[in-house]
């Protein structure tokens, strides 16, 4: 009971070291700006300059001092007085309003925001170190960018912080593009999730199970490429996250963990219909027992006619990974059984027989028209 006291004590007292010490910084960064403001507000160029010309002056004041008293614009009251009091064109105070303001709405956003994000990136990043380093990333933008936005707030116009804004947005966009592209596509994997790691993709026209996932690339261990067929060639190929808005990504277990194959087989057109589909489908049914049981669909037939047979496609659910093994499976059982039951099974060849036919009852050519 006394450690689990202590334990909380110390948990609160860290807390309030944590939180002191975040409000000293900030009251330190006030105190800056505070100071900068002034500063900031006597340099050239930052306050407009007040010229007035005398002739003009003396021209512009009536004669009549009922006109002057007329000409004099009402005073402002209420609120609209406390805004040109801060926010007026002639206020001193305009800069180290618009600092502050800047400071508080960027601050109170960026704290907002990454919370949102840490939590986003905690139910769905595949790796820690992708989320550490994904906010990394985005703790340095929001300083770098809340330092210039700060700076530009200094001058006073809020034009030019907006325009300002517009610009470095677009800079940023523009040198990054890649990089910001990257990561934003690292984003849609998270949250989208077009692929897990272990799924057998297709991108870019390379086909490879995925076995990692970075903020700028993924990793695949190709299927095929040195080898024909759809085996693992243990080469590793690493696709840019840049490229993923740009190219059709195929996945082959999206929705589900299996998927539809097939074997094609060409039978004579004097073969036994009913014999040869049973020993088809008893060989698939022996090999795939396993994934019948999970996903309750049997194998079956489709047919269509050749020139020289008939064309028979096996169909049935396999693992994508073992596609190309349990198809060999599946050969070799129609070779055993075709072959114990030749000849009312046979495999049919593409095949061209030519007879002779000679003429019979035609007149033969006079010998004086030759």
């Amino acid at each position: 009971m006394k450690s689990s006291i202590q334990e909380t004590a110390d948990r609160f007292g860290s807390w309030v070291s944590l939180r002191i010490r975040h409000q000293t910084v900030l009251w330190l960064l006030l105190g800056l700006v505070v100071l900068a403001g002034p500063v900031a507000a006597q340099l050239p160029g930052m306050m407009p300059e007040r010229r007035t010309d005398p002739v003009a002056t003396e021209a512009a004041t009536p004669a009549n001092p009922a006109q002057q008293t007329e000409a004099i614009p009402p005073t402002p009251s209420g609120l609209l007085r406390h805004w040109h009091t801060y926010m007026g064109p002639e206020s001193p105070y305009r800069s180290l309003v618009l600092v502050i303001l800047t400071l508080v709405v960027l601050l109170n956003l960026k704290a907002y925001v990454t919370r949102i994000m840490r939590r986003t990136l905690k139910e769905n990043a595949f790796s820690t170190d992708n989320a550490a380093a994904f906010l990394k990333i985005w703790n340095t933008l929001w300083k770098f960018v809340i330092a210039i936005l700060v700076i530009m707030a200094m001058t006073g116009s809020l034009r030019l912080l907006g325009l300002t804004a517009g610009f470095f947005g677009m800079m940023l966009g523009w040198s990054l593009q890649q990089p910001v592209t990257g990561i934003a596509a690292w984003l849609m994997i998270i949250l989208k999730k077009p692929f897990r790691i272990g799924d057998r993709v297709v991108i870019a026209g390379i086909t490879g199970d995925v076995t990692g996932i970075s903020l700028t690339h993924v990793l695949l261990n190709q299927v095929g490429g040195s080898v024909s067929g759809e085996e693992r060639s243990g080469r590793g190929i690493l696709i840019p996250n840049a490229i993923l808005f740009q190219h059709v990504i195929i996945n082959y277990t999206l929705d589900q963990e299996f998927m539809l194959d097939e074997v094609p087989v060409r039978l004579t057109f004097d073969s036994d219909w009913e014999l040869a589909k049973g020993i088809m489908v008893a060989a698939a049914q022996d090999v795939t027992a396993e994934i019948i049981k999970k996903t309750g669909q049997q194998p079956f037939i489709r047919a269509e006619f050749l020139d020289w047979g008939i064309l028979v496609r096996l169909r049935y659910h396999t693992i994508p990974a073992k596609r190309q093994e349990l198809s060999t499976y599946i050969i070799e059982r129609l070779l055993r059984d075709f072959g114990k039951e030749y000849p009312r099974v046979r495999f049919a060849t593409p095949s061209q027989s030519i007879r002779y036919r000679p003429e019979v009852g035609t007149n033969p050519i006079p010998d004086s028209q030759t």
